[in-house]
């Protein structure tokens, strides 16, 4: 199944060339970022990735309404994104706010226990065991906050139903995901390479421990002006293609799972007559 949603995923791609507009402003974004990064430090582009994301996330949600239409421009892709805005965004913050505040028990619980600070480490293997879960049983809030019509804690509720019924299936997904991402990462990375060979040359004759000391300064100094343009490219090609060829995949995913609830319409008792009028008993 994993297989063939992700060829339905492709095909939509082919035919709703509108999908790919979320693509390009996550590159874009993912791109200014990374130069915002580079000119200014950490202070202000720590403040620009939350708002980039809620920026994204209309598109994203645009995206997930015109796949539910079948077709769609760039109109109906923005407009259906305001429509659903606060629908998808809510679900999402509920499940952050609740990972976070579980993630915050337990180190507290952690550190009480062994009366000072515990092993990071530690804690990043149990941040991991609740994360990889949670992320895996509410990955479906938003597509059931737009295909279904869901609310805030219903459209949490289906994804846990549908993600746990299936949990076999959204593993396989999972790891297609997970193969994809590689794919596209590996080889963007050997473009990049090829493309700053000549700066990056010099690493080759470093030696563990110059390694080890080896800084992101030092690293955004030996790449020089000309390969943070490219390291800004390759970001901004890697989004434009995973972003879109993962939600449309997650998207047919999520029909194949869900199917068709047929409604039950419940009849009194009684009979029709002979003009068709109904009477109850």
């Amino acid at each position: 199944m994993a297989l063939e949603d992700f060829k339905e995923a492709l095909g939509l791609l082919r035919t709703l060339p509108v999908l790919w507009i979320p693509g390009v402003v996550a590159g874009l974004l993912t791109a200014c970022l990374w130069i915002v990064l580079d000119t200014s430090g950490t202070f202000f582009a720590s403040r620009l990735v939350i708002l980039f994301a809620l920026v994204v996330l209309v598109f994203v949600t645009g995206m997930l309404a015109v796949i539910k239409k079948g077709e769609g421009s760039i109109r109906t892709l923005v407009t259906e994104g305001v429509r659903y805005y606060f629908r998808v965004l809510l679900p999402l913050v509920v499940v952050v706010f609740v990972v976070t505040m579980i993630i915050l028990v337990i180190m507290m619980a952690a550190t009480l226990a062994i009366g000072g600070t515990p092993d990071m480490s530690l804690l990043a293997v149990i941040s991991l065991c609740i994360l990889i879960p949670a992320f895996l049983l509410t990955l479906f809030t938003d597509t059931a906050a737009v295909f279904e019509d869901c609310r805030v804690f219903a459209s949490i509720k289906r994804s846990v139903t549908l993600a746990s019924s299936h949990a076999g299936e959204v593993i396989r997904f999972f790891l297609v995901c997970v193969a994809t991402c590689f794919i596209v990462i590996f080889g963007l990375m050997i473009v990049w390479e090829a493309a700053l060979y000549s700066k990056l040359e010099p690493l080759t004759a470093y030696n563990e421990t110059q390694m080890a000391a080896f800084t992101p300064e030092q690293f955004m100094t030996l790449v020089g002006h000309d390969g943070i343009w490219v390291t800004a490219v390759v970001s901004f090609v890697g989004v434009l293609i995973l972003l879109p060829v993962l939600m449309t995949y997650k998207t047919c995913f999520f029909k194949k799972i869900a199917g068709s609830v047929p409604v039950i319409i419940q009849q009194q008792a009684g009979e029709y007559d002979s003009k068709g009028r109904w009477y109850k008993y």
